[in-house]
């Protein structure tokens, strides 16, 4: 016996899971799951046989279900079951399945009467059955049996609760008929999760067990304790019934037959038994689908639009086709060679927002990392001033020289003028590293040829390292040219006759700067000690003058302003816990910096910020500190004669004018020689050479074999259009097929309250029936029952809630105090 209610939606949706599987999808419809609620032996596990048609679930006194059984329904042409601790395994006969869920429920509580939460996943294909989930739990127990701990009521509880709880799960609070139903425990725990009474349907058993002159009517018609979707009664098997093998089907007969010919329920006989409760959870997952459907439709609709441009190329594609193959190749090398033009020129289209890269990374080489670089090579002031000094005596020998000598000078220019060499050579460095990452980048869009790609990789990045020798020979020349003549003819140059004065004009430029913003930008101050608050960022404002920090980039709270004078920075090793890079400032005098320390250790989010900073300070006048590598002459304490400080001074000034010449001259020279020798080449050679080569490299109809991922991409992506077509079709399908039925009203539901507001549920007015074993009739001499309409009005005749059509409305006495 399949649920036939159900059946009338399973073709449609199976077509639409059908249209998902076929592409190895889910068809996301999030039917709600079905959880049997209520207490032990109050029928819940013969309610869920019923929605499957087989018997297979334990049978016993006591606590039977131990574990949460989590039961999906899959339709199929055939009938099996599977258990996803058994994967593989099929079984088909349900005798074994129950055998099986009492191995594997001992296997994890024991032999005793513990339970557990872990859950049992069972799966069963039948052909009478709709996608979904149903949930079996453990009945609501009060009294510890053999080894269970104290608290297993709560945990029982709980368990339940972490399935109620979700939106989607349909309650079934099933109430035995021969037990108060005030104090069923399903209903209560339907109303903690559900007040609204919108996903909780009360199912009545055992309704052929109660006692004799005694019957469920007024529950059944939802007037002595009403629910939103009124009560359903069904008709187990008993136990002589299961131990007699009756099956299923004859159960349903033997159902039937109670209610047609019982006096109290044959006038709502429609109404009530296993297949009405089957109707009316199709009801409920027919209004579930309709809700979900426009959300779905809209999801399936902006999905198929995301790969109609990419399907309609993939549509009539033959991968093997050499004409094909040939224009493909054109296309791709034309498309990297303007991908890598773009990157390094710049453009509005394809703007990294992240990092910068390509054209924008080279600039700050150019401007901002090669200055500092040549900055760091310039000698420390004592140092300078020693070696001139040293440099003057050699040169005047045993003599004592009554002028100074120029050959002093062109000693000391040549030896800075060849230090700039190292500089130059690591700008070329970082120059091909980002040309080679750039490539890279632009060559990411050949990744569906992977032979293509590489090879590009290859031949454009062996153009790139010939380049680099060309490169960085030039540049060496261009600082032996520089060496080879020192032209202290030149216009900028001060001449002997100036040098005297040169420190004085200096001090004059550098206060004419005034005040001039030169970065601004947040900076985290690292060196915060924790009991005043720890790393803190803020924001900073870099001047000629100062550098100063707000609490944010509104710069109307300042938090303090330090001086340059005497300042210098130098790099920081990056700590094991953090991930940022840190550089700092201290003073030259060994002062403290900033309150009580005598460093400020400044941190970035990359090194790139880090090589940004420095070279703004450097701008500033902030240097950074020199690693001196002092020989074996006495350290600091040389001491000079008047007349030679003058000498030294003089030649320092003239050391310091004309090395700003060359200085100036290096950093317009070498970014144009890199710009032409290198990148512009490279441009040119993509332009040009590239494909030629690739035609050179080997068969291009190799080269143009597609990925394997690639192949797959193309035949998911027809699949998936394919399927999503299908799939809207199908939806309209179900859309107009199906009939909505409406939710019932709200009714009173205060009886469902708190333990402590609780009120008795009032008495049914026909006597002398009694509702069941546990409820008390009104005492004697209470008054008739007024002939008034009752609180919750005209009692809703709607599918889910039934009424009797025999009976007047008639409202419930309320109890005598």
């Amino acid at each position: 016996m399949g649920n036939r209610g159900m059946e009338e939606l399973i073709p449609l949706v199976n077509k639409l899971q059908d249209a998902f599987t076929s592409i190895g999808q889910a068809c996301n419809l999030d039917l709600p799951q079905i959880a049997v609620v209520g207490g032990q032996s109050a029928g819940k596990s013969s309610v869920l046989e019923n929605f499957v048609g087989r018997d297979f679930l334990p049978r016993g006194s006591g606590i039977v279900t131990r574990r949460p059984l989590v039961l999906q329904l899959n339709s199929s042409n055939a009938e099996w079951a599977e258990f996803l601790h058994c994967k593989g395994k099929k079984f088909t006969d349900f005798d074994e399945v129950r055998q099986e869920i009492e191995a594997e429920t001992d296997r994890v509580t024991g032999a005793n009467k513990g339970i557990s939460p872990v859950p049992i996943n069972l799966r069963v294909f039948s052909p009478h059955v709709l996608n979904l989930t149903l949930i079996d739990l453990p009945g609501i127990t009060k009294v510890p049996v053999g080894d269970q701990p104290a608290d297993i009521e709560q945990q029982i509880r709980d368990m339940i609760m972490q399935f109620i709880s979700r939106e989607s799960c349909l309650i079934l609070a099933v109430t035995p008929a021969n037990t108060d139903l005030a104090n069923s425990d399903a209903l209560k725990l339907a109303k903690d999760v559900d007040p609204q009474g919108l996903r909780t349907i009360g199912v009545i058993t055992k309704l052929d067990l109660m006692d004799e002159g005694t019957d469920a009517r007024d529950v059944l018609e939802n007037k002595l304790l009403p629910l939103r979707r009124g009560y359903i009664g069904v008709v187990n098997r008993s136990q002589k019934d299961i131990d007699g093998k009756k099956d299923i089907k004859a159960a349903l007969e033997a159902e039937r037959k109670f209610f047609l010919t019982h006096p109290a329920y044959r006038h709502m006989a429609e109404k009530m038994g296993t297949p009405r409760l089957q109707k009316v959870l199709n009801q409920q997952l027919t209004n579930h689908i309709r809700d979900t459907l426009p959300a779905f439709r809209s999801k399936l609709q902006s999905q198929l639009l995301a790969i109609e441009k990419e399907a309609e190329e993939y549509r009539g594609y033959r991968p093997d086709d050499p004409s094909r193959k040939t224009k493909q190749l054109l296309q791709m090398v034309q498309q990297f060679s303007v991908d890598f033009e773009k990157r390094i020129e710049g453009s509005g289209d394809q703007v990294d927002t992240v990092e910068l890269s390509g054209g924008a990374k080279i600039n700050r080489i150019f401007h901002e990392r090669f200055p500092f670089e040549l900055v760091k090579m310039e000698c420390d002031e004592k140092e300078m001033r020693r070696e001139i000094s040293y440099a003057i005596k050699n040169i005047h020998g045993i003599r004592t020289g009554l002028f100074t000598p120029d050959m002093a000078f062109e000693a000391i220019v040549k030896k800075q003028v060849i230090k700039l060499k190292e500089p130059c050579i690591k700008c070329v460095d970082m120059v091909i590293q980002e040309l080679i990452n750039t490539v890279r980048q632009c060559s990411s869009k050949l990744e569906c040829f992977p032979m293509l790609r590489e090879e590009t990789e290859r031949i454009v990045t062996s153009h790139i390292r010939d380049r680099e020798g060309r490169a960085k020979d030039q540049l060496l020349l261009l600082i032996d040219i520089q060496l080879s003549y020192i032209n202290t003819n030149h216009e900028d140059f001060i001449g002997f006759a100036n040098a005297q004065q040169r420190s004085s004009q200096t001090n004059k430029s550098q206060s004419s700067a005034g005040n001039q913003v030169i970065r601004k930008g947040w900076l985290t101050i690292n060196n915060i000690s924790i009991m005043k608050g720890g790393a803190k960022e803020y924001w900073f404002v870099l001047t000629a003058e100062s550098l100063s920090w707000f609490k944010d980039d509104e710069e109307k709270e300042k938090k303090y302003m330090l001086p340059l004078d005497n300042l210098k920075v130098r790099d920081v090793e990056k700590s094991f816990m953090s991930s940022k890079h840190i550089f700092c400032i201290f003073n030259t005098e060994s002062r403290n910096v900033y309150k009580d320390n005598r460093t400020l250790e400044l941190a970035c989010d990359s090194q790139d910020d880090v090589d940004s900073w420095k070279s703004s300070l450097l701008r500033a006048g902030v240097y950074p500190e020199k690693t001196t590598t002092c020989s074996n002459n006495p350290s600091n304490n040389f001491s000079m004669d008047p007349q030679l400080e003058r000498k030294v001074e003089t030649i320092r000034n003239l050391v310091d004018s004309y090395m700003a010449i060359v200085n100036k001259c290096v950093r317009d020279l070498i970014p144009k020689t890199i710009m032409h020798l290198m990148i512009n080449n490279v441009k040119d050679f993509i332009n040009a050479e590239l494909l030629a080569q690739l035609y050179s490299a080997g068969d291009q109809n190799t080269l143009m074999d597609e990925s394997q991922e690639q192949s797959q991409r193309r035949d998911e992506v027809l699949r998936t259009h394919q399927a999503l077509k299908e799939a809207l079709s199908i939806i309209g399908d179900i859309s107009t097929s199906t009939i909505s039925v409406p939710l019932p009203p709200p009714v009173d539901t205060s009886w469902m309250g708190g333990a402590g507001g609780r009120r008795s549920p009032p008495p049914s007015p026909t006597a002398p029936r009694r509702m069941s074993a546990g409820q008390r009739p009104a005492p004697r001499g209470a008054p008739p029952p007024p002939n008034r309409p009752g609180p919750l009005g005209p009692f809703n005749n709607s599918a889910d809630s039934p009424q009797a059509p025999s009976r007047p409305n008639r409202a419930p006495p309320s109890i005598p105090r």
